[in-house]
């Protein structure tokens, strides 16, 4: 008997690439503004810089953007391994339990970023421990999917880990491969945080100039950890550079250097559309540079496609709807903050 051949994509190369590249961002957008917001907001908290009421303010919004992060995570994920599944498994499965304490670290945070908003609401003000649980968890899932992720680029590392032990308990021993791109992010998320910092504080004099000096600081520390991680990159640069990658990197570091001209110009939609579609590039940057490091060993434009429009319809009629609820969230939330505000 011939078992079926399930080697197959499900919809064009092309849109399947185009869909994981924007619903990652998506995802980074909602991430970056919780992770950056809860270092900020937490180092307020400690330093006493802010009022308690604007200190509660903040902290509400947390549960929104942990759900958003979440959700918005969903989606790139399983592109990605509708793709690379065979890559991305096998990764998983070397460092098997760190995989699976993701699922423990989500949930720890989560109750700690809910304990964080109830409590500041009920007492008036924040309590740190929640806030550094949340963090560390949030922290600890974001390393360890730089390093599965990244591990997932190196077939012949994959081999050697897991033969040597097969438990499940193999951490990523290439550090150079992902430390650099992880803290480009954390540094990033301190951008984004920061703007979104700045942007729901610019009536209080405190958050609005906290908002901006990690605005700036961030942007600057992510842009020399990205030249220092792109250096990294020495085997595939070459090729990298002869990409349309490399034009959306340097549009990506213009988009950037652009949002923060608005921002100071007091125009914070323009501000913040620059910083998403300078994700967006970074993004396409980066998924370019998988393609490249797995190129001796897989090309996805070698497989097979078998449209199933069915299940792509149902996947963007529930995407479209859990944007819609989000809008939601956010804008009774931002509804709240005026009407407080008078």
């Amino acid at each position: 008997m011939t078992l079926p051949s399930y080697e197959f994509l499900s919809a064009p190369l092309g849109l399947i690439r185009v869909l994981h590249e924007l619903t990652l961002t998506l995802h980074f957008a909602a991430m970056n503004v919780l992770l950056g917001g809860l270092v900020i907001v937490l180092y307020a908290r400690l330093r006493r810089r802010w009022a308690d009421p604007v200190l509660v303010r903040f902290v509400r919004l947390f549960p929104s953007l942990m759900a958003a992060t979440v959700t918005l995570g969903v989606a790139p994920l399983l592109f990605l391994q509708l793709v690379y599944h065979r890559q991305v498994y096998a990764a998983a499965i070397v460092s098997g339990w760190f995989w699976l304490a993701i699922v423990g670290a989500v949930i720890v945070a989560y109750y700690a970023i809910y304990r964080a908003s109830f409590a500041g609401a009920r007492a008036g003000a924040v309590g740190v421990a929640p806030l550094l649980l949340a963090l560390t968890g949030l922290l600890y899932v974001s390393l360890t999917y730089s390093s599965i992720f990244t591990m997932a680029e190196r077939p012949e590392l994959l081999h050697a880990l897991y033969a040597r032990d097969p438990s499940g308990l193999v951490w990523n021993p290439a550090l150079g491969d992902y430390l650099l791109r992880w803290a480009h992010m954390v540094f990033g998320a301190l951008t984004v945080g920061g703007f979104f910092v700045g942007l729901i504080g610019r009536d209080e004099p405190a958050a609005h100039r906290a908002g901006t000096q990690c605005l700036v600081g961030g942007m600057a520390g992510a842009m020399v950890l990205g030249m220092a991680y792109v250096l990294s990159l020495m085997p595939v640069l070459p090729a990298l550079m002869a990409t349309p990658a490399i034009w959306a990197l340097a549009g990506a570091i213009v988009l950037s250097l652009g949002a923060l001209h608005f921002y100071f110009e007091g125009n914070f939609l323009a501000s913040g559309l620059m910083l998403f579609v300078s994700m967006f590039g970074m993004v396409h940057a980066r998924h370019t540079v998988r393609v490249l490091r797995l190129a001796a060993t897989f090309d996805p434009s070698t497989l097979r496609i078998a449209p199933q429009w069915g299940p792509f319809a149902m996947f963007l009629i529930s995407f479209v709807a859990a944007l819609a609820v989000l809008a939601y969230m956010l804008r009774l939330f931002f509804v709240g903050h005026a009407v407080r505000a008078r």
